[in-house]
């Protein structure tokens, strides 16, 4: 049986296809759109027009048996711009959403309206954390109580931190329909388009990730029809039994993270990438003393130590997606551990790019100082630092640490 880490002709031309689109649509747009803070739907439109964006190339990726076309597509859009790039991939959570509790005929039904089509693109938003339920996912109070006599269910409750709320086409929405069982009583709903009672006022202005769109989502006795239930009121009726009867029942929204972690780690380690390799650029043609800075220990060892950290991060989010992909548990917390390191590395490497340039770096004349916000984000988003030390030392230990 052979091993290798060298990527196939397929990844390699899949690779070089997007690292094309963000060096041609991506990054000569980001510098605008950080700036306006608004959503760059003529960039959304390209990839859609060269098949890019879609839900067909999305199952294309994911049909992929080693799990690396999805972590290398995320590496080089995030690579071109993080926000313009989770403007583009921020969809693809509340498709992870679907995909991890809906049934084939809901997938079908629902994953197209995601993303629209070519000539007219569509977003959508997965709508899990509350303003006072991020982490704790046990805090969730956002209601869905099934109304029989019309085989419906009512949502009541506010979202908080909703990439593409409230502008998405479709909302999927986590919320809790038996409170005594905890996140065990929890399910996810879709929510179709122009349902009235969701509503979202105004955005969140962000420290990074600007072009992506963040809102609060309001619900306001919104009815949703039964079949909009993810994997259906038998389905879930069976699983609430189980955890009444003290039986193992997952939380859906925490199998929607499961599934995403590697992606996000990809899409940190784009960041990092860029920045690492902005600051080589620098390092080698400015100059004091009367030598490139490259040629100082101090600055040359940093970067050795950022392409290492880089290089480890990809390694970790490969396994990681690859044990995904193929249904490998993460028996040590796999998942997790990709996201922390790449958070952390992201953090670090774009902090560091900022400090080989110095004041250049600074300043919004080059693009370090958008990286360096953009990349904070990766250590608090899609569970925090503090959450992937608590799954990996719960895994690791076989104890449940409070």
């Amino acid at each position: 049986m052979s091993f290798s880490l060298e990527l196939t002709e397929e990844h390699r031309d899949l690779r070089d296809w997007v690292h094309g689109f963000a060096v041609k649509e991506i990054r000569p747009a980001a510098a605008e759109w950080d700036e306006r803070e608004e959503t760059p739907w003529p960039v959304i439109s390209e990839a859609a027009r060269i098949g890019l964006y879609g839900f067909e190339t999305l199952a294309t990726f994911w049909a992929d048996e080693t799990g690396l076309s999805l972590p290398i597509v995320n590496e080089e859009l995030f690579w071109g711009d993080g926000g313009i790039g989770m403007a583009i991939f921020g969809t693809t959570l509340a498709v992870a959403g679907i995909f991890a509790s809906g049934t084939p005929d809901q997938l079908a039904e629902w994953v197209p309206q995601c993303y629209g089509d070519a000539d007219d693109p569509k977003v959508a938003a997965f709508c899990s954390s509350e303003p006072d339920a991020g982490s704790d996912v046990a805090a969730m109070r956002t209601r869905a109580v099934y109304d029989e006599a019309t085989d419906e269910w009512v949502l009541n409750g506010q979202k908080a931190w909703a990439t593409n709320g409230g502008i998405a086409n479709v909302h999927v929405v986590q919320a809790v329909v038996d409170p005594e069982l905890g996140p065990k009583g929890q399910a996810a709903f879709v929510v179709p388009p122009g349902t009235p009672g969701l509503s979202s006022p105004s955005k969140i202005r962000k420290h990074g990730l600007r072009a992506s769109h963040t809102a609060d989502v309001y619900l306001d006795d919104v009815r949703v029809p039964g079949r909009c239930l993810l994997g259906g009121k038998e389905k879930l009726d069976e699983r609430l039994a189980r955890a009444r009867e003290g039986g193992r029942s997952s939380s859906q929204a925490m199998r929607t993270f499961e599934l995403s972690r590697p992606t996000v780690g990809a899409q940190a380690l784009g960041i990092a990438r860029a920045a690492y390799e902005q600051a080589l650029e620098y390092a080698g043609q400015r100059e004091t003393f009367g030598r490139p800075i490259i040629d100082n220990q101090g600055v040359a060892f940093t970067l050795a130590d950022m392409r290492t950290e880089i290089d480890a991060a990809r390694l970790l989010v490969w396994r990681a997606a690859w044990m995904g992909r193929n249904e490998v548990p993460f028996e040590a917390g796999e998942g997790s551990m990709s996201k922390l390191k790449a958070g952390r590395v992201a953090t670090w490497v774009t902090e560091r790019a900022v400090q080989i340039l110095g004041g250049n770096g600074y300043t919004r004349e080059y693009p370090v100082e958008r990286m360096h916000r953009d990349a904070k984000i990766y250590d608090i988003f899609e569970g925090t630092e503090q959450i992937q030390q608590l799954v990996v030392a719960r895994a690791v230990s076989g104890r449940h640490i409070p």
